[in-house]
């Protein structure tokens, strides 16, 4: 082959693939979504921009398959072979508890986890499972074996199982990776935190990876990823928690990077002689906090946001209202279960006008 062929054939490539460059930044991207059910016990949809479905295809694929590890690594109810998660933490041998050796992922959140614990003043707490777990059982009985009417634990019981829920007795080894729980009563409970949480690190990998235009929804722990595609914010809506009303949200936000997270007390419930009791239990009262119907949180961290709902709802207002105030890049709209709501001072500045 003559040099001047092989000059030629070159240019011809390099045009092929500058084209091709061209192509695949300049061609209009569409928008894709696609939901799942049962990572988290909950659902998942996921939505994105992309030039090919299978471009969006190949990305789900990889989010999906972060998602499936985090949930088997902070399952508490359920192990998984060749995987130490919460479960086996959390699992007795002869009346005690063994030293576990976990994946990073597994210490790093509950590091977080007694941050945000000192942050919320001990109302985020993932040490309480030995209260939470009475509450679990009673709303599970009720559920599953009377149409969702059941009866209250006593406060003897809470009390006694409230004795067992010092967050310093769990005790991590960062250096060997292992966790032990020094107390054999204590059980972990992450239901607090760890999906906003591993919401937050899958968008943080998206991040790094320069994969833009994304919005994860993974049962209400909503996180975007940029912006869409043409430039405008996402739109999320906050659920009316009053199911009779006919106003469906109560309002509207356009989120650009920012993550959203709501906790309420009309989804996970349970009903004695008539009233409700729900699934967020306040660690003072040791009972189903009574503040609030539904607390939302905005903030730039979903794992913050899903850990600062539940500790907000926890909280009077007038508590509420100075905690918030206090963070820095976190705003919230608090709903009485009159239909009364409340928002911090810079809610306002996502909130957006949509027409259903």
């Amino acid at each position: 082959m003559t040099k001047k062929r092989i000059i030629i054939i070159s240019a011809i490539i390099l045009l092929v693939a500058i084209l091709t460059t061209l192509f695949l930044v300049l061609a209009p991207k569409r928008q894709y979504s696609t939901t799942s059910w049962g990572y988290f016990d909950t659902f998942t949809k996921i939505s994105g921009y992309a030039t090919f479905g299978w471009s969006f295809e190949k990305k789900i694929d990889m989010i999906f398959s972060e998602l499936e590890e985090y949930h088997k690594l902070y399952d508490i109810y359920n192990e998984y072979e060749g995987i130490n998660n919460l479960c086996t933490i959390n699992k007795l041998y002869d009346g005690e508890h063994k030293v576990v050796e976990v994946d990073r992922r597994i210490i790093d959140m509950l590091l977080y986890a007694k941050e945000v614990y000192t942050k919320t003043n001990g109302k985020t707490n993932i040490a309480m499972g030995s209260v939470l777990s009475i509450w679990h059982d009673y709303r599970t009985d009720a559920i599953d074996n009377n149409y969702g009417i059941g009866e209250l634990p006593s406060m003897d019981e809470l009390e006694e199982a409230a004795k067992y829920i010092d967050i310093n007795n769990i005790i991590i080894d960062e250096e060997n990776s292992t966790v032990y729980l020094a107390d054999p009563k204590m059980k972990l409970d992450v239901g607090s935190i760890a999906k906003g949480y591993a919401v937050e690190m899958i968008a943080q990998m998206l991040e790094k990876k320069g994969i833009t235009g994304y919005v994860l929804n993974v049962g209400g722990n909503i996180r975007t990823i940029g912006a869409k595609s043409n430039g405008e914010k996402w739109l999320a809506g906050i659920e009316n928690p009053d199911k009779e009303s006919d106003v469906a949200y109560n309002a509207y936000i356009g989120l650009a990077g920012e993550a959203i997270v709501t906790s309420g007390s009309y989804q996970r419930y349970y009903l004695v002689d008539g009233e409700r009791y729900h699934h967020i239990i306040d660690p003072k009262t040791l009972m189903p906090a009574g503040y609030f119907a539904q607390v939302s949180v905005i903030c730039s961290n979903s794992g913050l946001g899903d850990a600062l709902s539940t500790a907000l709802f926890c909280m009077s207002l007038e508590e509420g209202k100075a905690f918030v105030e206090s963070l820095e890049g976190v705003e919230v709209m608090w709903t009485f279960s009159d239909g009364t709501i409340v928002k911090s001072s810079g809610f306002s500045n996502f909130e957006i006008e949509y027409n259903q």
